[in-house]
């Protein structure tokens, strides 16, 4: 099965390698793609955890396997439509309680566990390619002491399972940096932007910035449109080029660049907290390591 090899990234700029938040985001990223490309055509990465958790949980209602999995309400509500349309899972009313379901994993959807397992298994070996052996360990025990509650939550799942805690820790993490950047007006993708613009330091195209933030050009649409409507960065036609634009930082971009760093770094200090200095530098490593 070739699957890392459609995932290369580009290289962690140095403007975001010393954040943490970032690097696990861009982790959790390129974990839901590897995922993706590993289960069968039409099925979602998330069918396998769900259906794993049913497997030693059953007679859980659909919310506490939603809030579980830190998955939205709508979100669940889909993914468990298709479920039972193809036999995998049983929504039956709750007799405690009418206004919610209770969850039965059927015959046919244990069979499905067991036939995803290897295909699973592909996929984090894909993922963790670039680590040895005792680093993908390493990660795996550092990702674990940010989610010290994670055993008492969902103590069915596997423990060294290196795509679930990535994408837990980044979620983690992530709503902590984001409600923090939300005091200041801008968001992780506003900042990644900012800082990565700071640090080629001349005009450049939104290609260049999508290539070196490993984003598609669409995806940044929406993150210019923003910074440039608060006059944090500006958009004019490249003179060589009049097709293309070029982007700058203005001064309040630079200002807003400043005050997101020290957020960010709190955020890190965070990090600090829970695995010490050396663990959080690691972290680190190994992340930027893993692409």
């Amino acid at each position: 099965m070739q699957i890392a090899d459609d995932f290369d990234s580009a290289p962690v700029t140095s403007a975001l390698g010393a954040y943490t938040a970032h690097l696990l985001h861009r982790a959790c990223v390129r974990t839901r793609a590897v995922m993706r490309s590993a289960v069968p055509a039409g099925a979602d990465p998330r069918d396998f955890v769900i259906l794993g958790v049913l497997m030693s949980g059953e007679g859980m209602s659909q919310q506490e396997v939603a809030d579980r999995l830190n998955i939205n309400r709508t979100a669940m509500v889909k993914l468990l439509d298709r479920l039972e349309s193809i036999g995998h899972v049983v929504r039956r009313r709750n007799v405690n309680d009418r206004r919610s379901y209770i969850l039965t994993l059927t015959p046919a959807g244990r069979a499905a566990v067991q036939a995803w397992e290897p295909l699973v298994a592909a996929g984090e070996a894909a993922l963790t390619a670039p680590l040895l052996p005792e680093e993908r360990q390493r990660l795996n025990d550092l990702l674990r002491r940010l989610l010290p509650a994670l055993d008492a939550w969902l103590p069915h799942l596997p423990s060294q399972r290196t795509g679930y805690l990535l994408i837990h820790a980044d979620l983690r993490l992530r709503r902590h940096a984001e409600y923090e950047l939300s005091r200041i007006g801008l968001q992780q993708r506003h900042f990644a932007a900012l800082a990565t613009l700071a640090q080629i330091g001349r005009p450049c195209t939104q290609q260049e910035l999508a290539q070196r933030l490993d984003a598609h050009d669409a995806a940044m649409v929406p993150v210019l449109d923003d910074l440039e409507a608060r006059r944090l960065c500006e958009r004019r036609r490249d003179r060589r080029d009049r097709r293309r634009y070029a982007l700058r930082l203005t001064e309040e971009g630079q200002a807003a660049l400043r005050a997101a760093q020290v957020v960010m770094r709190a955020v890190n200090e965070g990090v600090v907290a829970l695995l010490a200095a050396d663990g959080e530098r690691e972290l680190r490593r190994l992340l930027t390591k893993l692409g």
